[in-house]
């Protein structure tokens, strides 16, 4: 069907931006500052990691070059949802990228943190402290909602789920440990993913 092949289309070209943005931006930073090589993260973090990637891969690529693979998780939802969330997904792109710019050679492959890095407090810093988390999660969903399935759903969710209950924390006490009391201050006035509200 034509829309679905439009769906497909936008699909693609959306993952694949933001992978050449986000590639970009993370080969400058190995070129111009410390690298932290992803081995040091231990061999269960990293088995871990490449597991996840490679599901991502494998089943985003399958919706958009064998489809048939994945029909059994398909889900009819309106053409206008799909259509809103595929406008979420290409609007995630310029976000990807002010976040990428902010951060600057502070951004690592790992979730340890560079005996250089400096506390980033501008551009979407200013209100979350995980702000590459945030855009690259809700870029996920839509990418699963622009698709209509719920299996590309379950993995951004269940990504979502590890990212906010895992990874962050294990990337807030590094960032502690290196930053001290100024990177304690920062927690207490900014949410990790959304902006935390105050009374």
């Amino acid at each position: 069907m034509y829309v679905d092949a439009t769906f497909r289309g936008i699909f693609l070209v959306v993952f694949l931006s933001a992978l050449v943005i986000s590639g970009y931006h993370r080969r400058r930073a190995r070129r111009s500052g410390e690298v932290i090589p992803r081995r040091a993260e231990g061999s269960i973090a990293l088995l871990l990691r490449m597991a996840m990637a490679l599901i991502v891969a494998v089943s985003f690529f399958a919706y958009v070059f064998a489809p048939t693979w994945l029909a059994w998780s398909a889900w009819s939802l309106p053409i206008w949802l799909r259509s809103a969330t595929a406008a979420v997904a290409v609007g995630c792109l310029p976000v990807i990228r002010w976040v990428l710019v902010s951060i600057g050679d502070n951004v690592s492959e790992t979730i340890l943190t560079k005996s250089t890095h400096q506390l980033v407090t501008h551009g979407p810093y200013r209100w979350i402290r995980h702000p590459l988390y945030a855009v690259a999660l809700l870029e996920l969903l839509a990418l699963a909602l622009l698709a209509g399935n719920w299996f590309l759903l379950s993995v951004s969710c269940i990504g979502a789920v590890v990212f906010r209950w895992v990874v962050i924390p294990r990337e807030e006490a590094n960032l502690t440990k290196v930053l001290g009391k100024d990177y304690e201050e920062y927690r207490r006035r900014t949410g990790a993913l959304v902006p935390r509200v105050r009374s």
